[in-house]
C-alpha cells in the first residue's frame, strides 16, 4: 500500500512548493504588489476546485478502465508543460488587468500540471477505499502535511539555497517522479480490480449512507469559504505593511494547512468548548490588531494577526471534520470544501476591490467565523441540536459582545475616514485623499494622499505654498540636494542647466516641484489611480516649470525596454520612492535592479533611494549592492522641518559624480557615521532575505 501514502504526499508537495515558486518568479512584473499573491491563490484555488469537481465526477461515472485511460493521457500530456518558467511574452505592457494577465499566465505555465496534481488525493484516496474498504480520511492528513512541509521547506531551504532556475528544474523533475508513481498508482489499481471484481461489493457497507441534507453541504460550503477569506484578509494585512515575501505568504498558508492536519487527524485534537473560549480571545486579538495598526512592531503584528487566523481556521476546519459524511461522499466532501476555498478567494481578490474601497474583508471575516462557530456548534453529526437552551443564551451573548468589538474597530476606522476626500481600491491597493478639514499645521490647511496607512506626499492649499517640497522631499533630503547641488545647476548657459530626472513612483507629484524650464521629470507610475487622484487633488505636476511625463507600468519593466531599446535620453537624476504603504517592492531593490538603474543614468548621474521604513534597515542592502558594483555611496538623513512641512527622511545615494559629493553642502549633508560596523546583506533577483534587515527598533 505504499504507492497511496507516497504518490499522494509527493503530489501534495508539488502541490504547494509550485504556488510560492511562480509566485515569486512574476511578482516583479506586476510591481511587487500584496495582489499578485492573492490572484495566485485564486487561480490555485480555482484550479484546485476542476481538479476536485474532475475527480468527483470520473470516480463516479466512469469505469476504471476508462478512467485509466484519460487519467494516463493527460499525465503524459502534462510533461510538455516542463519545465515549468513563465514566457516572456506574458510580461505586462502597463495597459492590461493585472489579475486577467496572472490568470492567463499561470494557466500556460503550470496549468495542466497543478491541475492534475490536485486531483490525486480525492482520486486516490477513493481508490483506496475501495480497495480497502477503510476511511481515506487520514490520508487527507497526510496530504496536507506534505503540503505544509513543502511551503515551510521554500523560503528557508529552496529559496535561499538555490537560484530560481535551480528551484525550475528540481520542481520539473519532481514533477515528473509523481507522473510514473501515479501512472503507477492507477495501472496497479485497476489490476486489483480486475483480479477481484467484487472486492468494492463485499467490503461496501450492507446500507450504504444517505446522501447529506442541503444545510450540511451549505454548512461545508460557509466554513470552508470563510477560512478561506481568513488567510487572504491576513495575508494582505501583513504584506501590505511590510513587504511582498514568499515568507509572508508562506507563514499564514502553512497555518491554514496545520488546521487541516490537526483538525482531520482526529477529532480529539478539536476540542469544541476550549475552542470556542480560545475563539473569543482571537477576536478580540484580531480587533486590537486593527485598532493598533501601524503603531504595532513587525513581530506584535505576526504574532496577532497569524495566531488570530490560526483559531479561527482552526474553527473553521475543526467543525467541518465533525460535519464530515460517510467516507463514501468524501468526494463530494473534498469538492464542496475547494468550492468554498474558491469562493473565499474570489471574495478577496475580485469582489472586495469593487465592492469596499478599504480592507474591510478581515473585520467581516472575524464576525463570520463566531457566527459560523455558533451555527455549526449547534448541529451535531446527526442534525440534532447539541447544547441545551441555557447555552444558547450564553452563546449568543457572547456573540453579541464579539461581534460588538469588530463593530467598534469598524466604527473608529469609518470615523477616521470622516475626514477623507476620497477612498479608493484597486489591484494594487487602498489610496485616500484626506480633505482639508483636519489637516491643519502652522502653514494652514492641506491635501494628503495615503497609501494603506503611511502618508505618500502632501500639499498645502495656500496659493504662496502650494509649491513647498513637503513630506519626504525637501530640499534638505537627499533627492532635493542631488536636484538642487548637481554641478549642471551651475552652468553658466541657462540652456546647460536643464536637467533630465526620472521618478519611480508618482504619489502626490511633489518632485515636479523642483523642475526648471527645459528639465523633463519622467515618472514611472504602475498604479493608475495614483495618476488619477495626483491630477484631481493635487497640482505639483500643473504647476511645475519643466516638462511632466509618466509612463505607466511596472518601472523595472519600462526601464529595461528603454535599455534594450537604446533610448539615448539618460537620467542625471533617477530617484526610486516605490513605497507601498509601508512596504518596498524586493524586486526594486535587487543587485540586478540597481545594476539597470546605473544604466540608465548619465556618466555624472546621480541615484536616489528612499529608505524611510518602520520595520526595515534597507541600508546594508543598498550598501552591498554599491560595493558589489564598485560605486561610491553616501546616506543622508535629513531630520525634517515643520515650518517647511518636511518629514524626517533617509535616502542613498549612489554616484560616480566626484564634483557633486565634494560640494560643501552635500559633505555637510551626509551622515558620516554610515557605514560604520553596518553589516551589507546582498539582495539578488534569486534571494531576498526579509529577516536580515529587520528594523531592532
Amino acid at each position: 500500500m505504499i504507492r497511496y501514502p507516497l504518490t499522494i504526499f509527493l503530489s501534495a508537495f508539488l502541490l504547494f512548493q509550485v504556488q510560492p515558486l511562480v509566485g515569486k518568479m512574476i511578482l516583479p512584473w506586476f510591481g511587487g504588489s500584496p495582489a499578485v499573491w492573492t490572484a495566485c491563490m485564486l487561480f490555485f484555488q480555482m484550479l484546485l476546485l476542476g481538479g476536485y469537481a474532475y475527480a468527483h465526477a470520473v470516480s463516479t461515472r466512469l469505469p476504471a478502465k476508462m478512467l485509466t485511460g484519460l487519467h494516463g493521457g493527460l499525465l503524459l500530456l502534462s510533461l510538455a508543460f516542463l519545465p515549468i518558467a513563465p514566457a516572456l511574452s506574458w510580461k505586462p505592457e502597463g495597459s492590461e488587468m493585472p489579475l486577467l494577465r496572472i490568470v492567463g499566465l499561470l494557466t500556460f505555465t503550470v496549468g495542466l500540471p497543478y491541475f492534475l496534481l490536485s486531483t490525486t488525493g480525492p482520486l486516490l484516496q477513493e481508490s483506496f477505499r475501495r480497495e480497502t474498504g477503510r476511511t481515506p480520511y487520514r490520508l487527507y492528513s497526510l496530504s496536507n502535511a506534505g503540503s505544509l512541509l513543502a511551503l515551510l521547506s521554500y523560503p528557508f531551504v529552496f529559496e535561499p539555497q538555490f537560484t530560481l532556475r535551480m528551484q525550475t528544474l528540481g520542481w520539473s523533475a519532481g514533477y515528473a517522479g509523481f507522473v510514473l508513481l501515479c501512472l503507477w498508482s492507477t495501472a496497479e489499481f485497476v489490476r486489483l480490480w480486475r483480479a477481484q471484481p467484487s472486492t468494492e461489493a463485499e467490503t461496501a457497507p450492507a446500507v450504504a449512507s444517505p446522501r447529506p441534507p442541503l444545510r450540511r453541504i451549505v454548512l461545508w460550503l460557509a466554513l470552508a469559504a470563510c477560512g478561506s477569506v481568513m488567510l487572504l484578509a491576513t495575508t494582505n494585512q501583513l504584506c501590505m505593511e511590510v513587504t511582498s515575501v514568499p515568507f509572508l505568504w508562506v507563514l499564514p498558508l502553512s497555518l491554514y494547512l496545520l488546521t487541516f492536519i490537526i483538525c482531520f487527524d482526529h477529532e480529539r485534537w478539536y476540542p469544541r468548548r476550549a475552542m470556542t473560549v480560545l475563539l473569543a480571545l482571537a477576536v478580540l486579538a484580531g480587533c486590537w490588531g486593527l485598532f493598533e495598526g501601524h503603531e504595532l512592531e513587525v513581530w506584535e503584528q505576526l504574532v496577532l494577526f497569524c495566531g488570530a487566523m490560526f483559531i479561527c481556521c482552526m474553527v473553521c476546519h475543526g467543525e467541518l471534520a465533525y460535519a464530515k459524511p460517510a467516507p463514501e461522499h468524501a468526494t463530494l466532501f473534498y469538492l464542496m470544501v475547494s468550492a468554498g476555498g474558491a469562493l473565499g478567494g474570489l471574495f478577496v481578490a475580485i469582489v472586495a476591490p469593487l465592492i469596499f474601497s478599504g480592507y474591510w474583508e478581515y473585520p467581516l471575516s472575524l464576525i463570520a467565523t463566531i457566527v459560523l462557530a455558533f451555527i455549526a456548534g449547534q448541529e451535531s453529526s446527526t442534525g440534532r441540536i447539541e447544547l441545551p437552551r441555557p447555552i444558547w443564551i450564553i452563546g449568543g451573548a457572547v456573540l453579541v459582545t464579539l461581534s460588538a468589538a469588530v463593530g467598534l474597530v469598524i466604527a473608529r476606522q469609518r470615523f477616521a475616514e470622516q475626514s477623507t476626500l476620497e477612498s479608493t481600491r484597486n489591484f494594487y491597493g487602498v489610496l485616500r485623499v484626506n480633505r482639508d478639514g483636519s489637516m491643519t499645521d502652522d502653514n494652514g490647511e492641506f491635501h494628503e494622499l495615503i497609501h494603506g496607512t503611511i502618508q505618500h506626499g502632501f500639499q498645502y492649499l495656500d496659493e504662496d505654498k502650494r509649491s513647498l517640497a513637503t513630506s519626504y522631499y525637501g530640499h534638505e533630503s537627499g533627492v532635493g540636494l542631488a536636484i538642487d547641488r548637481h554641478p549642471r545647476r551651475r552652468a553658466e548657459a541657462p540652456e546647460d542647466r536643464t536637467l533630465r530626472v526620472g521618478v519611480v513612483g508618482l504619489g502626490t507629484g511633489t518632485l515636479a516641484t523642483y523642475g526648471l524650464p527645459g528639465d523633463v521629470i519622467q515618472y514611472f507610475e504602475i498604479n493608475p489611480e495614483v495618476v488619477r487622484l495626483s491630477e484631481e487633488y493635487f497640482t505639483y505636476r500643473k504647476d511645475s516649470l519643466a516638462k511632466v511625463e509618466i509612463i505607466m507600468g511596472d518601472a523595472r519593466l519600462n526601464l529595461e525596454k528603454q535599455r534594450d531599446e537604446n533610448d539615448p535620453h539618460k537620467f542625471d537624476v533617477l530617484a526610486i520612492d516605490a513605497f507601498s504603504s509601508d512596504s518596498i517592492p524586493m524586486h526594486l531593490l535587487t543587485e540586478e535592479a540597481v545594476r539597470l538603474y546605473l544604466d540608465r543614468l548619465k556618466p555624472d548621474g546621480i541615484l536616489c533611494i528612499h529608505i524611510s521604513n518602520r520595520f526595515l534597515d534597507l541600508d546594508g542592502v543598498c550598501l552591498a549592492i554599491a560595493q558589489k558594483l564598485g560605486w561610491p555611496i553616501v546616506l543622508v538623513d535629513s531630520s525634517g522641518e515643520s515650518e517647511l512641512g518636511t518629514n524626517k527622511a533617509s535616502w542613498m545615494l549612489i554616484t560616480k559624480n566626484q564634483e557633486f559629493l565634494q560640494d560643501e553642502a552635500i559633505k555637510a549633508a551626509i551622515n558620516a557615521d554610515w557605514p560604520g560596523a553596518r553589516q551589507p546583506v546582498l539582495w539578488t533577483d534569486d534571494y531576498g532575505s526579509l529577516w536580515q534587515v529587520m528594523a531592532e527598533e
